[in-house]
């Protein structure tokens, strides 16, 4: 055995952006720790599992986390100890009911997904395998999702879009997808420098770029020509994957480009889309509507759901029913996944199993309060979800992520899998390969 829970003990650390978290420290009788850090979005969707913060303006700008730390350490550590680490379900579904709330909001979302990941790592720990091999049977290394510029709430930009990414995709591997990834970032950067006078020095949440750019539009153009200007072809080596956050300026049924100084119809703002893969290698839509717009997800769906990944954020939030809900409607063909968003490993892996039965595609992703924890890199091998959203290269909570999946290359070994642009091909784009 040596699998039962002896002791749970949670402390308040820090996330990249400076503000306070929850990691959580599970031990089993055989000596065997799991520790897991829960980590935080700033651009949340209405529907996720809600944070429990102390609200004191005087500690920590009202951002601590002492009363999650406190649910762990009283109320959740009572209930499970004692219990088997290597049933999660049932530890799982215990903290569910003892929170007995539908958003997490009485123990703190964030208390609960870090103890559900700290009792996996244990229990992981304790049959002395990796993580990835302990939640599932996959083998398939994901498509590395390479942050180069941000805009939204996550920078000080100009742009209303939120984050623009590189996908690398004939690359033969995560290190080869990691290799082609830096060069073409960097090639964005030398031409931001030359351009558009920025020093490369000041980044996002993500660890992206953030210079002043004119338009939405002229973010993409910049993206297509460095990979050019990198030796490569859009939409064939690389191409982009753009999460717009619409609902962060949706109001009034209107989505408003501030940057743009107009404001769309979902028709327009459509058009604005099917323009824009025309024009540029764009493969994937995060959120391209708002989260409560079904209407507008259901016209952006018909008119460009064959041709690109419209991947379901906010819209989604990593819930079984409202997956369920998107797929009834036939809207988006692709869901985020964000294990904070949902709040235990269990619900995560349920949202998973869900999207690809139906034949969505899944991208798991880091939040852009983020910790060195690398669980997420685990998550997406163990259920080949074949793609991940961990950011850029320079911030180190994403490199540490970027390196994990190095080492799970490294373990597969020869049994590893990798796609590359093979998981795009049911979405060829309106861009024309290679022109």
């Amino acid at each position: 055995m040596g699998k039962r829970i002896t002791k749970v003990r949670a402390r308040q650390i820090l996330d990249c952006r400076g503000f306070p978290t929850v990691e959580v420290d599970v031990f089993l009788e055989d000596g065997s720790l799991g520790r897991a850090a829960a980590p935080a979005g700033t651009s949340t969707g209405t529907h996720e599992a809600l944070e429990k913060r102390d609200g004191d303006k005087a500690y920590f700008q009202g951002m601590g986390v002492k009363k999650a730390v406190a649910s762990v350490n009283g109320e959740i550590a009572k209930k499970i100890v004692g219990e088997d680490a290597s049933d999660q379900k049932k530890i799982d579904q215990m903290m569910i009911e003892l929170d007995g709330t539908g958003n997490k909001s009485r123990l703190g979302g964030n208390a609960i997904v870090a103890t559900s990941m700290a009792t996996a790592k244990a229990a992981a720990q304790s049959f002395q395998i990796p993580l990835f091999r302990y939640l599932g049977d996959g083998k398939e290394l994901p498509i590395p999702w390479i942050e180069v510029m941000e805009g939204g709430l996550h920078s000080g930009g100009t742009v209303d879009f939120q984050e623009f990414a590189y996908y690398t995709l004939s690359a033969q591997g995560t290190e080869d997808g990691l290799r082609m990834g830096s060069k073409v970032y960097f090639t964005l950067m030398d031409i931001l420098r030359r351009e558009k006078g920025y020093e490369g020095k000041l980044t996002g949440y993500g660890g992206g770029f953030c210079p002043v750019l004119d338009s939405n539009e002229e973010a993409l153009a910049l993206m297509t020509r460095a990979i050019e200007v990198a030796g490569y072809q859009p939409g064939k080596d690389l191409a982009i994957y753009i999460d717009v956050a619409s609902t962060h300026f949706y109001e009034d049924g209107k989505y408003h480009l501030r940057s743009e100084k107009r404001s769309l119809s979902r028709q327009e703002m459509v058009d604005l889309f099917e323009k824009i893969c025309s024009r540029y290698p764009v493969v994937a839509l995060e959120d391209g509507m708002a989260e409560e717009d079904w209407e507008g997800w259901k016209m952006l769906t018909e008119r460009l759901g064959k041709d690109i990944e419209l991947v379901g954020d906010d819209l989604f939030v990593t819930r079984p029913e409202r997956i369920r809900k998107g797929i009834a409607m036939g809207v988006a063909n692709s869901v985020l996944i964000k294990v904070n968003q949902i709040g235990t490993l269990t619900e995560t892996i349920e949202a998973i199993q869900m999207a690809k039965k139906a034949g969505y595609t899944t991208v798991v992703s880091a939040r852009s309060g983020e910790t060195e924890d690398t669980t997420i890199c685990h998550l997406v091998v163990a259920f080949d979800c074949g793609q991940c959203k961990l950011g850029g290269l320079r911030n180190t909570e994403r490199v540490g992520k970027f390196n994990e999946l190095f080492r799970i290359e490294e373990i597969l070994g020869e049994n590893a899998v990798y796609r590359g642009g093979k998981i795009l091909a049911r979405f060829p784009g309106l861009y024309p390969s290679g022109s």
